[in-house]
């Protein structure tokens, strides 16, 4: 290899040191080895692969959930001036996908969908490449017990034969004994290299706030909480409302999956660049953003499990520095993911009913019922609704744990690293609001800068008192 791994690391992406985690990630797959990799939000996962992906011979195919999330990768490579990058999925033209497919050799970092991924056309492209490796980013996704399990997910494992056994990465920055041993178990069963890292980030002090009137409680947090800062919410709708209530006033912005694809990487890059002090969006935003100072994240609405608000939590604070968590509650907040659960349960009831029927009618299928019924065609259907009965019974259970670390009457932060497995081995500096943490307050200098008046407005204010 000529060069030591921290040489080319200095080089290559002008880092001074490796992360833990990621040099015994990369030299085990430089070696050969499958691996997976379980490291916090913001510990680098994507510099796992971008490494390995420029001294191994051949593409790197990055399997990826999110459309945005892919976005977001690809404009960070472009950004470190890889050029022979693409993003193959949903949002590509009919005609864009034709040429990618033609032109797939010439493209180092593929990133597509689980589900882009299946298509038998892609499938074919894909086996007459030199694969490098294959990386399956959050690979949560792929086990029964997980927060956000997605069934094609699922199916890579079905389909690795059919590429010879490439090598493999597996990245996930949360997930529980029982998810691990469930990805262990599908992917990683030989002597594949696993790196386990926390999920504790001691430098993000952690708030809960009851409340009768969170508007009122949100709108006091933000006047002296520091920023830059995301604020999360459990709908569109309340994203919206939210940035119609602080627009005239603050530097912010909302970011939902319902906003055109252009427009989300406006104001992805909006506040990435320090053009806007606050973001509100839906947990749609966020994976894979490459912003390192980002201060606060306030949760107006909770989340639906432990996993997802450590992962949204963890992308404060990733320059290292003293950041917050802050989640707002309100009595009965909890009934809109019950809502949700109840209408999952709904369409599992009327799918059970009609595969039952005689003649299937896919045309009376909602969008998600017809994926079901998809699998329905690989597996046993009783096998589907048993394991769809036991993901709802999950979904139960991980709410339950979220409201437990609302309720906490001790450190939050041992609450919520039991629920991993880990204990706390010593309480941070500023650790939670049970140990009396302090809230990290914006200077006076920003708050003074927020309350000036725009030029338009002193123009006005000049002419009435004259």
């Amino acid at each position: 290899m000529g060069q030591s791994l921290e040489k080319i690391l200095q080089k290559k992406f002008q880092l001074q040191q490796f992360r833990p985690g990621q040099k015994e990630l990369i030299t085990a797959l430089l070696k050969g080895k499958n691996a997976l990799g379980i490291l916090p939000t913001g510990s680098g996962k994507s510099l796992c692969y971008q490494f390995s992906g420029y001294l191994l011979a051949g593409s790197t195919i990055i399997i990826s959930p999110l459309i945005s999330l892919m976005e977001d990768q690809v404009l960070q490579l472009q950004k470190q001036g890889e050029k022979a990058v693409i993003a193959l999925n949903s949002s590509n033209s009919f005609a864009e996908k034709k040429w990618l497919l033609e032109h797939l050799e010439k493209f180092r970092f593929i990133f597509m969908s689980p589900e882009m991924f299946l298509q038998p056309q892609v499938l074919q492209k894909v086996q007459q490449l030199t694969l490098a490796q294959l990386v399956i980013d959050e690979i949560h996704c792929v086990s029964l017990w997980g927060n956000d399990f997605r069934p094609e997910y699922r199916q890579l494992a079905q389909v690795l034969q059919q590429l010879d056994n490439p090598l493999l990465l597996g990245l996930t920055a949360t997930a529980t004994p029982k998810v691990i041993a469930d990805i262990q178990n599908l992917f990683f069963y030989d002597d594949s290299y696993v790196y386990q890292g926390s999920v504790e980030r001691d430098n993000i002090a952690l708030f809960v706030e009851k409340t009768e009137d969170k508007a009122a409680t949100l709108k006091k947090f933000v006047h002296k909480t520091a920023a830059p800062g995301i604020i999360y919410c459990g709908t569109r709708k309340m994203v919206e409302e939210i940035y119609q209530e602080f627009k005239l006033y603050l530097r912010i912005g909302y970011y939902h999956g319902g906003l055109a694809s252009n427009e989300r990487r406006q104001l992805q890059q909006q506040f990435t660049e320090g053009q806007l002090d606050w973001l509100v969006a839906t947990n749609a935003f966020g994976m894979g953003i490459n912003k390192a100072d980002i201060r606060s994240i306030i949760h107006y609405d909770l989340s639906d499990s432990l996993e997802n608000y450590v992962q949204e939590i963890g992308r404060a604070g990733r320059d290292g520095q003293a950041s917050q968590a802050i989640l707002l509650y309100q009595t009965g907040d909890e009934s809109l993911h019950y809502y949700f659960q109840k209408q999952r349960q709904e369409e599992r009831r009327v799918f059970q009913f009609l595969i039952q029927q005689p003649n299937v009618d896919e045309s009376n299928f909602s969008e998600l019922q017809r994926k079901w019924y998809a699998e329905s065609q690989m597996e046993e259907s009783a096998a589907i609704i048993q394991r769809l009965t036991q993901h709802e019974s999950d979904k139960f259970s991980q709410l339950n744990h979220m409201l437990d670390y609302i309720q906490a009457s001790g450190c939050r932060r041992a609450k919520m690293l039991a629920y991993f497995d880990e204990s706390l081995a010593e309480i941070p500096r500023n650790c939670c609001d049970f140990h009396q943490a302090k809230l990290l307050e914006k200077s006076t200098e920003v708050f003074t800068a927020e309350k000036t008046l725009p030029n338009w407005q002193e123009v006005l204010l000049k002419l009435f008192k004259e």
